[in-house]
């Protein structure tokens, strides 16, 4: 009988790596998978990144996937993504349906440099693919002393409120600014209650999920992640989570031209077409850093001196600096999995 998902993981089940070499195990797995290097390098390290915010549906989970789709051609792992410059501030990324974080370094790169000098970038990415944890990129920005917001659009997994059928992706949006003294304040979530990347990988690890997260194809609750991946996802604040989605949907797909959530194809499976995905990023410079770091301050000392709040994106600056010191806790049958695509490409049957 399945057992319900949980987020512990024991000692027994898991296998402790250092951050290097977890990056250094999926770069080479990607690679022997036919990956471009610089591609490799860039995906290996942003879902070790995401592994150790604790996002665990964006890390080593997605390997196989991702290197399944390399083999099938699904993604296009030779791929090199390209910007043009669409006004002073404005650039699209074409990611070439390769994977989406080389696009994201190149977007982020020269988004921040742009809003540098102009004071904001505003960026598309088109012909895209699965970007993981949105944190983990806003963060970047943040880092450099901008603000970021991002959304992306993904395969369809939420109906419109009252609605039986999918049309709107999970479709994320994150957040990040500076902080003074601090870690940066980091904002991501998806639309439905919780990613779909969890439903995914409570299904791999052989558990139920809890009832609340997703309904089945005839619009009825389930804890059956099989169903739910054919059913749809239930949305943050119901109606309005779906009025967000649609949102993000005009940002990410119909601004850049990428693949509407309807018509896109799954991040899972190695069949069928490129997904040609669509991300949205804008970078701001606040033009007065002084005085807004010290309202960033304020604001949120203000935050955290109330009785039972915090600020939002703790736990992952906590589990950020716990995988650091530690390491990271990778299911066995993960790094395992990681270990013999990196010596064949494949995985035997």
């Amino acid at each position: 009988m399945a057992t319900l998902l949980t987020d512990t993981r024991t000692i027994q089940d898991t296998e402790t790596l250092s951050l290097t070499d977890a990056e250094t195990l999926l770069f080479e797995a990607l690679v022997a998978s036919g990956t471009l290097e610089t591609a490799a390098r860039s995906t290996a390290k942003a879902l070790v990144a995401a592994e150790a915010e604790g996002q665990v549906g964006h890390g080593f989970s997605r390997l196989a996937d991702y290197s399944a789709q390399v083999r099938s051609g699904k993604v296009n792992g030779a791929a090199v993504p390209t910007i043009t410059q669409d006004g002073t501030a404005a650039f699209t990324v074409d990611a070439a349906h390769g994977f989406a974080y080389p696009a994201l370094d190149l977007a982020l790169e020269n988004g921040i440099d742009t809003a540098k000098t102009t004071g904001t970038a505003a960026i598309g990415i088109t012909r895209s693919h699965h970007c993981g944890a949105l944190s983990v990129q806003v963060a970047r920005v943040a880092d450099a002393g901008c603000i970021a917001m991002m959304v992306a659009n993904t395969p369809k997994a939420i109906a419109p409120w009252g609605a039986k059928k999918p049309v709107f992706g999970t479709n994320p949006i994150a957040f990040a600014a500076p902080l003074a003294g601090s870690d940066p304040l980091v904002i991501d979530l998806s639309l439905s209650r919780v990613a779909r990347g969890k439903v995914m990988h409570a299904k791999k690890t052989g558990q139920k999920i809890p009832e609340g997260w997703a309904l089945d194809k005839t619009g009825a609750p389930t804890t059956d992640p099989d169903a739910a991946l054919q059913g749809s996802m239930v949305p943050i604040g119901e109606a309005k989570g779906t009025a967000l989605a649609f949102m993000i949907e005009v940002l990410a797909s119909t601004f850049t031209g990428a693949s509407p959530s309807a018509e896109m194809a799954s991040f899972f499976s190695a069949d069928g077409p490129p997904p040609n995905a669509g991300q949205f990023l804008l970078v701001l410079r606040p033009a007065q850093m002084s005085a807004f770091a010290d309202r960033m301050v304020a604001l949120s000392e203000g935050i955290e001196a109330l009785e039972g709040a915090r600020l939002p994106g703790t736990r992952r600056a906590d589990a950020l600096r716990r995988a650091q010191a530690e390491g990271l806790r990778v299911p066995k049958t993960y790094v395992s999995l990681a270990r013999q695509l990196a010596k064949s490409g494949t995985v035997a049957s």
